[in-house]
């Protein structure tokens, strides 16, 4: 399932090209690579950085699912795949 879902969602793009977490060939190293490449240019440019960073480890524990389900139906996921 997870597999079908993940080549339904990168066949279509429907990712945001950022997001890195649980996708082939993405990983924490390649969001980090994206972070500092962003400082650096900054910095080049004499312009500030500021980051926040926030742990969503729980993120999915507090997810309303009948929205869940809704953005999955918009995004052309539909049939016995959302029972």
């Amino acid at each position: 399932m997870f597999k079908r879902l993940s080549d339904f969602l990168e066949n279509n793009n429907i990712l945001y090209e950022y997001q890195f977490g649980f996708r082939k060939n993405y990983s924490t190293s390649h969001a980090m690579m994206e972070v500092m490449d962003n400082i650096y240019q900054n910095w080049d440019n004499h312009e500030l950085t500021i980051g926040i960073f926030l742990d969503l480890q729980k993120a999915f524990d507090t997810v309303n699912y009948d929205i869940l389900l809704k953005k999955l139906e918009i995004y052309g996921i539909r049939g016995i795949v959302l029972k």
